[in-house]
């Protein structure tokens, strides 16, 4: 299994370079690949600063890349929660930080737009300092 960067995964999606895309195409396409949240949490960065991706662009492309086939997430489960709750108005970003968050007692931030929208979908309550 190789590990992969977030430019790989931009040029998958973007297409953007004919040949940075094609030989992130092949490799994706021929080999078992392993994305670190890290590297999720990059791409939707890129995506969205970079290329404009509203939040259903973007959830629909995280979604379909992290399906494919021969891609391992280090925490499939964290990413799949996290593009739920995207889907449910949290900001993707946002999101991810809350997912990693379970276990714990709660999640506290300056943000109350974030944590409105993450009271609402979430069971992990956040709170102001």
């Amino acid at each position: 299994m190789l590990a992969i960067d977030t430019n790989l995964i931009v040029r998958f999606l973007v297409k953007d370079h004919p040949v940075q895309s094609a030989k992130a195409n092949a490799l994706i396409a021929s080999e078992d690949v392993f994305v670190s949240s890290t590297v999720v949490l990059d791409t939707a960065w890129v995506l969205r600063s970079v290329y404009g991706y509203s939040d259903d662009q973007l959830g629909a492309a995280l979604a379909a890349f992290c399906g494919l086939p021969r891609v391992t997430l280090e925490e499939p489960a964290i990413v799949a929660q996290a593009l739920d709750w995207m889907r449910g108005g949290l900001d993707f970003t946002d999101a991810l930080h809350l997912a990693k968050a379970r276990g714990c007692q709660g999640f506290v931030s300056f943000d109350r737009k974030f944590a409105k929208a993450a009271n609402r979908v979430s069971e992990i309550k956040v709170r102001a300092p």
